[in-house]
């Protein structure tokens, strides 16, 4: 196959998604029932990671055995809980940043509720400005919160040297539902959410194309689920 994305139709792709779930290691308990909470608790729900991305985050967290995980973005905890699941080799120590009250609420509930507190922390507040205040080197980081926000956070990893030698950064929802590509890419994008994931759009791609440029760092952007940027340092 030459090109890089099959030309799946809506009602196939979700038939693709379905079949890719049902043949890969289900995530726990723990996080299926926090993902049918959070999908019946908030209208925004659809800014959460897909069960079949759940497992995916547990599986990449499992193989690469981090210590630290840094993730930008906490939502209503479920990544968080993943990565939990997938560090219980290493015990990595997970920091998890969030701004919205709202979600920082739910989040601290569902930590305390399954036991996780002990290795999983929160830190409140914008993202721009408690960035800056970690130190360490943190050899996951995932990047999932206010898309305008992307350069600037990966631009002070980098600055900051937050980023292991061999550590990897992984920024979700790239494609913006598609947005980023092209405006004709997303027909399916409803009307009352479309300006918000246009505006998404023109943001990451501005993001994407000035980081395949920085000259620290290699950078692949991978067509799976809403499209994931990884990054690591060049010539470690």
């Amino acid at each position: 196959m030459l090109g890089s994305v099959l030309p799946f139709s809506e009602e196939a792709a979700d038939r693709v998604s379905e079949y890719c779930e049902t043949r890969s290691t289900p995530i726990t308990d723990t996080l299926q029932k926090h993902w049918e909470y959070t999908r019946g608790k908030f209208s925004d729900a659809d800014k959460m990671s897909s069960r079949l991305q759940g497992s995916w985050m547990v599986f990449t967290a499992n193989d690469r055995k981090p210590k630290r995980v840094l993730e930008i973005g906490c939502f209503s905890g479920y990544s968080a809980l993943a990565w939990y699941e997938g560090t219980k080799d290493t015990q990595a120590e997970i920091i998890t940043l969030e701004l919205s009250p709202k979600m920082i609420a739910a989040s601290r509930k569902a930590f305390e509720e399954y036991g996780v507190e002990d290795r999983v922390k929160l830190v409140e507040g914008p993202a721009d400005q408690t960035l800056k205040t970690l130190t360490g080197e943190f050899d996951l980081i995932f990047v999932d919160a206010n898309k305008d926000g992307y350069e600037g956070y990966v631009k002070t990893i980098l600055d900051q040297k937050l980023l292991s030698p061999n550590g990897i950064i992984l920024c979700d929802n790239v494609f913006a539902r598609g947005l980023t590509i092209g405006a004709d890419c997303a027909p399916w994008v409803n009307d009352h959410v479309r300006p918000y994931w246009l505006g998404c759009g023109q943001a990451l791609d501005g993001f994407n194309t000035r980081l395949v440029q920085d000259e620290r760092v290699d950078v692949v952007v991978l067509p799976v689920f809403d499209g994931i940027s990884q990054i690591r340092w060049r010539n470690v």
